[in-house]
């Protein structure tokens, strides 16, 4: 008695096609070196590839599989916490910084009246975030660490003094968080991906604050549009030109501000921090 031929499922189908494909990319891959860029863009297109067969196991398994583990040591998820603690802080006017012991990570924030920071004044989102590392490897205890945060604070003070013409230091405030040695770094990374803070060089809209008087005559150096918005810091004057038009750096703005909406209130900087930590 002959058996019955076997009826392949679409599904087996697809795989065996499947297979066959990989089987002669595999081959026409080996057979000639590819050029750098193109391996490259195949090395990047099969890794997409990779991604979505693993997904789709993933899915054929009747037991689920978390979308993530949540692992305490990781330097990310201890970012997030700093960066949790920091935000629970009172904010202090930036022209009365005390003298403390302590490095870590701080925020600046603007509830001026300048029109082209409206969306972020008086509100959650920092216009500046930044850490201090500790004067020592190592440092256990705030003297130790050093008057790190409140050096760097006072830094920041003296700059946006000078641009007096178009800033008020009465209108920022500040954060501080003194953090344990080693841990600023991964808070300061986090900070910078939630709020987006439109100083920051990471951002790469109106970097150069935190920059120091590189003189024009020693270095052909552009000026930054920080100093090209808010003049007043005499060796960026003597800059030949500009690194960014204003209007340039108004453009600018208004695509972050559209792309990356400012947090109304703490309640909202939770929620993102929340959202961030669900398992899916």
């Amino acid at each position: 008695m002959s058996k019955k031929p076997t009826t392949l499922s679409a599904e087996t189908i697809a795989v065996a096609e499947l297979r066959q494909t990989l089987d002669k990319l595999t081959k026409q891959a080996g057979a000639a070196e590819l050029p750098t860029r193109k391996r490259r863009a195949l090395e990047a297109e099969i890794r997409l590839v990779i991604d979505e067969l693993a997904t789709f196991l993933n899915r054929l398994d009747p037991v689920r599989q978390p979308t993530s583990v949540f692992d305490p040591s990781n330097p990310k998820v201890v970012g997030r916490f700093v960066s949790l603690a920091l935000v629970a802080q009172e904010r202090h006017p930036l022209a009365e910084i005390p003298q403390f012991y302590g490095s870590g990570v701080y925020a600046i924030y603007y509830r001026g009246p300048f029109e082209l920071y409206a969306p972020l004044s008086a509100t959650e989102t920092p216009i500046y975030v930044g850490q201090a590392a500790p004067t020592v490897n190592n440092a256990r205890t705030p003297m130790e660490q050093g008057a790190r945060l409140c050096a760097r604070l006072a830094d920041h003070r003296k700059n946006i003094g000078k641009a007096s013409g178009t800033l008020d230091l009465n209108d920022f405030e500040f954060r501080s968080l003194v953090v344990q040695s080693g841990w600023e770094t991964a808070a300061e990374d986090y900070l910078i991906h939630l709020f987006r803070p439109i100083w920051n060089s990471e951002t790469d809209i109106l970097y150069g604050l935190g920059k120091h008087g590189d003189s024009a005559t020693t270095r052909a150096n552009k000026r930054s549009p920080w100093d090209t918005l808010h003049p007043g810091r005499s060796w960026a004057a003597d800059s030949a030109e500009d690194a960014r038009s204003v209007a340039r750096i108004e453009s600018d703005l208004e695509k972050h501000f559209q792309a990356h909406p400012t947090f109304a209130d703490l309640e909202s900087v939770l929620a993102s921090f929340l959202e961030e930590l669900r398992q899916v």
